[in-house]
Order: structure tokens, then sequence, then C-alpha cells
């Protein structure tokens, strides 16, 4: 098993219920493509270059029309844009970005997978039962902002280092997991994809995987491994690093899970009472020789 942990067998059989309730999903060859091409060398954290073995984007197409269309998705895109992504700068919310968390969290509260996940919450006594006090947790963990590297004030949350990404005194780039995003500043020639970063059990990954550990470039800088779900929607990821995160009081928490084809390792930073970072690490999947 991963770095010695042991299966999470609860949460394995909860996670694929809300894998299996999450119809705003985007499936691979069927609303999206992506090429891998190289695999990427090793670099250290904090370089300015890597050598590039993808002479193209990571994503071929995309389903636009889907992802405006689709109301959680729209409205999580709606919220990119609110962030200064440098840390060390302070954050102010304008009101009309304050209308757009809230439109997304109601967004995301009328998902299956959002109720499923409250459910759970409230049997395991970290949630209450209304809706409306489900939905301040989810504020106060996932937008209150708070000091990462903080010289003139609240410069981060957990959004925007999980779903936007961060870069941090013009040397690296920090969190940055969401697919969305990535193709969205692939599109308009911010990011510049390296190559794929090969994974414990496998050198290669299949292009039907739908969780990808990956090197590229932002904003002058190099993510020497990001990880990420590839097509699942925000909802799905708000609930599982939301469980996880109220799970546990550590400051780092991972949690080994079986979901679908795929063994992940979770990994959720606590910063107080608000997310760090989160995001998955693919272990192995279900077509591969697991010996």
């Amino acid at each position: 098993m991963a770095s010695g942990l042991v299966l999470n067998d609860e949460l394995s059989k909860l996670f694929n219920q809300l894998w299996d309730a999450d119809l705003n999903r985007f499936g691979p060859g069927r609303d999206y493509a992506i090429s891998l091409q190289g695999k990427a060398d090793f670099v250290p954290q904090g370089i300015n270059k890597a050598p590039d073995h993808a002479s193209q984007t990571l994503f071929l197409w995309v389903n636009e029309g889907r992802l405006q269309s689709t109301k959680t998705f729209a409205a999580f895109i709606s919220l990119l844009d609110n962030y200064e992504t440098s840390t060390g700068v302070a954050e102010k919310v304008t009101l009309e970005e304050e209308i757009e968390n809230n439109r997304f969290l109601d967004a995301i509260l009328e998902t299956e997978v959002m109720k499923l996940a409250h459910q759970y919450l409230v049997r395991k006594n970290l949630s209450k039962p209304n809706q409306r006090d489900f939905k301040a947790q989810l504020y106060g963990i996932w937008f209150q902002l708070y000091t990462r590297d903080g010289r003139q004030g609240p410069d981060s949350c957990g959004f925007e280092h999980v779903f936007v990404g961060e870069t941090r005194r013009g040397r690296d780039i920090l969190g940055f997991h969401n697919w969305v995003q990535f193709y969205l500043q692939e599109k308009r020639g911010n990011i510049d994809y390296k190559g794929y970063v090969a994974r414990q059990r496998k050198s290669r990954p299949d292009e039907d995987d739908q969780v990808l550990n990956l090197q590229f470039s932002w904003k002058g800088l190099v993510k020497p491994v990001g990880s990420t779900f590839l097509g699942v929607s925000p909802e799905f990821e708000f609930a599982l690093f939301t469980i996880v995160f109220l799970q546990s009081r550590e400051k780092v928490t991972r949690v080994l899970v079986h979901i679908e084809e795929y063994e992940l390792q979770l990994v959720v930073y606590r910063h107080g009472c608000h997310i760090g970072s989160a995001y998955p690490i693919l272990v192995s999947s279900n077509n591969e020789d697991l010996h």
C-alpha cells in the first residue's frame, strides 16, 4: 500500500457513491481529449526552466458548450479571475466576488454529490443538518481569507490555492490542482505543458485516466509535479476534500482510497480552520500490473 497507508474502506465506499452521483463529470473521449506526449524530466522546486517533452498542449479539445451550460462549472469559472495570484499581496474581496462565491456554493449544494456529502458529515457530527449552516461552513473552509506569506495582510484562501493556483516570491508555483483552470490557462497561452510525471507502479499513464501527475510552466515558473483530477465536477472535488479535511485535525492528512478503477492518495493540508492545500495522487489503476 502507498506510503504505509491502509485502504480506507468507509471513505472508498462513500467516494464511489459520489463518483456515481457526479452527473456533471466530463468523460474522456466524449467531452474532452488529452495528449500525454513525453515523460517529464525530474526538476527541483524553484527552477524557472525545464526541458519540454510535449510539443502540443495537454488538452486537444474540451466541450466548451457543456462547460458554459452546466450550472456548477459556469459558476466555478466565474471565480477564477477573482484573485491576486502572488502570495504576500493582500486580497480584497469585492461585493461582486462575494456574490459569485455564494452563487457557486448555492449551485453545488443543489447537486446530489454535495447532498450525499452533507448527509455523511451530519451522520458523523461534523456538520449541522441545516443547509444554511453547511453553506457557511463551506464558505469558511474554502473562501475565508488567511495569511500564507503575509506581509500586507490576508493573501490566500483554500479555493485560490487549490483551484486557481498561486506564486510565491517569483520562485514557486503553489497549488493549482484543477483541470478547468489548467485548460483555460493553456488555451490563453499562459501554460506550457512539459509532459507527464511517471507514477509509482506504472511508467506511462493512460489518456483515459481521470487523475494525472504532470509538469508545466506558468507565469515564468515551473511546477515540477502537479496532480489533478481530470473531467470531474467542482462539486466532486469540494465534497472529497471537505470530507477529508473535516475528519482530521492533523496538519497534513493522507487517506488511501479506491475510487472507480483508481487507487488514490488524497492529501489535505490544514491552515487553521481552513484548507491550506488539497490534491489527489494516483497510485495505480485496475488495468495495470499491480505486482
